[in-house]
């Protein structure tokens, strides 16, 4: 039987949608507590990356959260000057407020 929300919107059906959000959280989760301790710290933008994907994650969804965290990852090496790099707000693929040139 299902139960609707005050706000109109079917409980089970957002329930079944937040699913793959919550095992691509599970499995960034699992790389920051079980792989990320013993490597060296290499990200050259804060928050670390692994952050960055769960905030993507939460903020974007599954499918443009893992979008935005493989671009970052992509981004995330030794020629780029890194710095801070937010995620982008809710309906957005890039963040103005993003220091283009940080200080070094």
């Amino acid at each position: 039987m299902r139960r609707a929300d005050p706000a109109g919107g079917d409980v089970v059906l957002r329930a079944v949608l937040h699913v793959p959000r919550r095992a691509l959280s599970i499995l960034v989760r699992g790389y920051q507590v079980g792989i990320s301790p013993y490597t060296p710290p290499a990200c050259r933008y804060d928050p670390v990356c692994s952050q960055y994907g769960m905030d993507a994650l939460r903020v974007h969804g599954a499918v443009k959260g893992t979008v935005l965290t493989a671009g970052r990852i992509v981004r995330c090496n030794p020629l780029s000057r890194g710095g801070p790099d937010p995620v982008p707000a809710p309906g957005m693929w890039r963040n103005p407020r993003r220091l283009r040139h940080p200080a070094p």
